[in-house]
């Protein structure tokens, strides 16, 4: 069963306008091993090019209407700041870009506005700074509390620097998301409980869990093919993940998603967006934005995006348009990495299709062997479900 969708084309038959914004700050003191993400490190004098490219991509937004501000902007539930290191600009520099971001980007009242930080930048001044733009949340590359794992990681921070840096975060009223990292070289299980100890005593009010993935063309990825690092066991990266859940539930933190949990009033609405497939807006190198069937990703190069932008030239990298049911199947996925799981009026609604015409077979599937539930209105994930998610999703794709 299909019908005509009511939240990704509105009334006229265009997709709503985006509530949500990422811009993605390139810079960076040093690049972590593990990371391929869209970055320069040690050039910061690319800044003032960077923040002339940034105003100048913010443009694009004349086609939105008017609201009588004086230029086309965007009205925002949430603004996020990710990288690279946003808080790599320092107090300054992080003030001109969101001088020049206010101009587009107008937060609602009660908006959430998010910064992405590493611990060695954090200072009073740059809290200060952060919190005068408007900022309300900070997510914090802490990794681990363990100097040998921030080693083993390649970080260039150390453990002390994450407990100055939430304390300065938390003494200023910020809600604070920290990230750790499991399946580090030669961590073991023993190492990621007392990494979850310490993270816990820092009360912070958000926890990102990850597995660190192995990325084709970064250093820990060379290193691994030459037999200098080896990946940690199947085994031991799942008893991890269910420590960290068991550990971080039992502490009073929801697992509102697969890599995230949260206290009470804590989740990361910006990226709730992400996972409801709302359309959302994003700008500079590498950054990708969703119209609710198309998702554009500008140029991963930082110094291409900014030679293109500044000449007026394309600078999207790749153009990802769905169809109708590839929308669908994309909203099942990212649905069911969430706990809430899927509500099926609200799928339909959302997506013009039946969700047992996207996915029933899957699902009853999934439920056979206790990796899903259906109580005939909600299709969540078990935990086990969860804990092997990833394997599930070419069964929808």
């Amino acid at each position: 069963m299909k019908t005509e969708t009511t939240d990704t084309l509105n009334a006229a038959g265009t997709p709503p306008l985006p509530r949500a914004a990422y811009v993605h700050v390139p810079f960076c003191r040093h690049r972590c091993g593990y990371c391929d993400f869209s970055l320069v490190a040690g050039r910061d004098d690319l800044v003032a090019d960077y923040l002339a490219a940034i105003e100048r991509e913010l443009t694009r937004l004349d086609a939105v209407p008017d609201r009588g501000r004086g230029n086309a902007c965007l009205e925002l539930a949430s603004l996020y700041l990710g990288g690279g290191t946003p808080s790599h600009l320092g107090p300054d520099g992080l003030k001109r870009l969101f001088d020049i971001l206010h101009t587009r980007l107008v937060p609602l009242p009660e908006a959430e506005i998010t910064i992405e930080a590493n611990p060695q930048d954090v200072t009073e001044p740059l809290a200060a700074a952060a919190a005068a733009c408007g900022t309300t949340r900070v997510s914090l590359g802490a990794q681990s509390l363990d100097a040998t794992t921030l080693k083993s990681l390649d970080r260039d921070h150390a453990p002390d620097d994450v407990r100055r840096a939430v304390d300065i975060l938390l003494n200023r009223g910020f809600t604070v998301s920290v990230d750790l990292m499991t399946a580090a070289p030669g961590q073991t299980l023993a190492d990621v409980e007392r990494d979850l100890d310490a993270i816990l005593a820092l009360s912070s009010q958000h926890l990102s869990v990850y597995c660190l993935t192995w990325e084709k063309g970064t250093q820990f990825a060379s290193l691994r093919s030459r037999g200098t690092l080896k990946p940690a066991d199947e085994s031991l990266e799942r008893a991890m993940l269910e420590l960290s859940i068991d550990r971080l539930e039992a502490a009073g933190f929801e697992h509102y998603e697969v890599s995230n949990f949260a206290r009470p009033g804590g989740r990361c609405r910006h990226n709730e967006t992400y996972w409801d497939c709302r359309p959302w807006e994003a700008f500079g190198p590498g950054a990708a934005r969703f119209d609710g069937r198309v998702r554009t990703t500008n140029h991963r190069s930082t110094t291409t995006w900014m030679r293109r932008v500044l000449a007026g030239e394309d600078f999207a990298g790749d153009r990802d348009a769905m169809t109708p049911l590839e929308a669908a199947q994309e909203r099942v996925v990212l649905g069911l990495r969430r706990r809430d799981g899927l509500r099926r009026a609200d799928f339909l609604a959302a997506s013009g299709f039946d969700l047992d015409l996207v996915a029933g077979g899957p699902i009853r599937l999934w439920i056979d062997h206790g990796l899903a539930t259906d109580d005939g209105e909600h299709v969540r994930l078990t935990r086990e479900g969860l804990l092997v998610s990833d394997a599930l999703w070419a069964e929808v794709l």
